[in-house]
């Protein structure tokens, strides 16, 4: 399953990866000016709330079918694996990265002020199996980006089941509601997903969270679906999230309740 620039169907071929190649990971770690540090770097000067994004390295989030937590070096093995995939190559549009590259661009979105990451958990494995690692439970991400300078409470949201058995099970959808009911907190109000055109089930989800379309893109082929939330739509959110427990998170010591 791909929603909002993941799979569920044909993908986005749009997307945060489609801009990592393993050179633009070494500028990055090396400091080149390329275009994540630039704009990284347009953020944290320009934005003065922009560093509250950072806030979840300390949060965990707990929902029925989801279990959120930031994205740490344990994470890492199994993401590169996912990577690996020719089919997500090509739905991100992305190369493959080497394991290295891989705990590079981990430490850089732990750091960067526009970005906010959960790793998702499937939280029926998590609880049912005491002292299962986060990394044997992993099925997914779901992200946040500031991607406007001029208005720091527009963000951007994606997530990814990227494991086939999790998909069509509701996990991607409890993963954005409880993102989007966490980001709220920091001051967000506006929300967009980018979704491939012909990535249908991801749109239909989408739009049971109240997106609407308000443009397509014929260069990359995508479709761009935004929430606004208004005192109803948060309302809304709050009762669709009402049991989402957050918790506080260290590195490791996250246990299953």
């Amino acid at each position: 399953m791909w929603e909002g620039r993941q799979p569920v169907g044909p993908g986005s071929v749009a997307g945060w990866r489609r801009w990592i190649t393993p050179s633009a990971v070494d500028d990055f770690v090396g400091g080149g000016k390329n275009f994540w540090s630039l704009y990284s770097l347009e953020c944290l000067e320009g934005k003065n709330n922009a560093a509250t994004m950072r806030l979840n390295q300390n949060t965990m989030l707990l929902g029925k079918k989801v279990v959120l937590v930031p994205y740490t070096s344990e994470h890492v093995p199994r993401y590169h694996e996912w990577m690996k995939s020719e089919e997500l190559q090509r739905l991100t549009a992305s190369e493959p990265l080497t394991l290295e590259q891989e705990y590079a661009m981990q430490r850089s979105w732990r750091e960067d002020a526009d970005k906010c990451t959960f790793v998702v958990l499937d939280a029926e494995k998590w609880q049912a199996q005491p002292g299962a690692t986060e990394e044997s439970c992993m099925v997914g991400d779901v992200n946040l980006f500031l991607t406007d300078l001029e208005d720091p409470t527009l963000g951007e949201i994606e997530v990814m089941i990227a494991e086939p058995s999790c998909r069509g099970k509701g996990l991607g959808t409890e993963a954005v509601l409880a993102m989007l009911s966490y980001v709220t907190t920091l001051g967000l109000t506006k929300f967009e997903a980018k979704i491939g055109q012909g990535n249908e089930p991801s749109i239909r989800m989408f739009q049971k969270l109240h997106f609407e379309q308000v443009a397509a893109s014929s260069v990359f082929q995508e479709v761009t679906l935004r929430l606004t939330v208004s005192e109803s739509e948060h309302r809304w959110l709050l009762e669709q999230t009402s049991h989402v427990e957050e918790k506080p998170y260290r590195d490791g010591s996250a246990e299953p309740c």
